[in-house]
């Protein structure tokens, strides 16, 4: 038995393929469910009402959704050119980080929306640059970029934790290290009213906007799509491969780091090496979801949020573990490789 690659793809299987997962993991948990007392049913019941059964819960699943949105759109730039960019969490926090210390300063002398802006592309200029070391590397010693990108993640969240009990430590903050706050007039405004949901959805959007026009109206998303798809024929076919993962690479990392500036400017204000949940690494599972489509990031973003948000309104009227929402996402993962794998083959004897 031998797997053999389809040469022609179908298109709703593709589309199906992300919905399937998700139907299999969850009914894959029901059990886990049965095993703690509960009905599946009620349960999922609950993650759903948890998630949108108020005005509130809306915009936290929508709130929770924007990062996500922004690292699965970095993770799938980067997997659909083979550039394994594992880094994303620690690319997310070095955009926080760089938001923060430049923000609290920058308290006048630029209007709000040119200071905002400026932000958000020193934080993925910083982003960028994370992604770019390891991508050299990969480039000219063969180095491989999942343990790089991965490594950078500690390091990287080692050192928010070195400056914010150190050079940019919030003096005012008693007993908990944070660092500085970014300027009041920097602040994101609201989308809702007396809720957390910010602008910061919106530059979401308008990401995965321009990114979908990058890929698939531009030479370099068709020289990126080659890359990913044989890189001997694409470079035999004059794609010039070293410039094109450098610059999947800054996108990518961009990307990332936009994430950590827009959770800095919105929800929080400033950065605790606690500002992220797991957001960098969530962002794979979407873009997996996904099938690395910039589109598809929003749905799968928005799912991997309403698990999330729904799990602990589930763990509270159900008293089933919140943490079957890590097992969710896992399974979900695996679940959409499987998926992709008999999409792509098929089986010979």
């Amino acid at each position: 038995m031998r797997f053999e690659r389809r040469a022609d793809v179908s298109v709703p299987a593709l589309l199906v393929a992300p919905f399937a997962a998700i139907l299999v993991s969850l009914a894959l948990c029901a059990g886990l469910i049965v095993a703690a007392g509960v009905s599946p049913l009620t349960a999922y019941a609950e993650m759903l009402r948890g998630a949108y059964g108020s005005r509130l819960a809306v915009t936290e699943t929508f709130t929770r959704a924007t990062p996500l949105i922004l690292t699965g759109l970095a993770a799938a730039v980067a997997f659909r050119a083979r550039l394994w960019n594992i880094g994303g969490e620690g690319q997310l926090y070095m955009g926080a980080l760089v938001t923060a210390g430049l923000g609290h300063s920058m308290t006048g002398g630029l209007p709000a929306p040119l200071a905002v802006a400026l932000l958000m592309v020193a934080s993925m200029a910083a982003g960028a640059a994370l992604l770019a070391g390891p991508a050299l590397l990969r480039l000219r010693f063969g180095v491989d970029e999942v343990v790089t990108t991965l490594l950078m993640n500690f390091i990287v969240i080692l050192f928010v934790g070195l400056m914010v009990e150190g050079p940019l430590k919030d003096p005012m903050a008693f007993g908990w290290p944070q660092s500085v706050p970014v300027a009041a007039g920097l602040r994101l405004p609201d989308l809702v009213p007396r809720s957390r949901l910010h602008v910061g959805l919106l530059v979401a959007l308008l990401a995965v906007a321009v990114v979908w026009v990058v890929q698939m109206r531009t030479v370099f998303g068709a020289e990126a799509r080659a890359a990913g798809l044989n890189a001997r024929a694409a470079a035999f076919a004059g794609v010039p491969l070293g410039r094109t993962l450098m610059l999947v690479a800054c996108l990518s990392g961009g990307l990332a780091g936009l994430a950590g500036s827009i959770e800095v400017l919105g929800p929080t204000g400033y950065v605790t090496t606690t500002l992220s949940p797991g957001f960098g690494y969530a962002g794979i599972v979407v873009a997996m979801l996904a099938a690395l489509h910039p589109v598809g990031v929003v749905g799968a973003a928005v799912f991997v949020a309403t698990v999330f948000v729904g799990a602990d309104a589930m763990s509270r009227a159900t008293g089933v573990p919140s943490f079957i929402a890590d097992v969710i996402m896992s399974v979900s993962l695996l679940a959409m490789l499987t998926a992709l794998l008999f999409t792509t083959y098929r089986v010979r004897r």
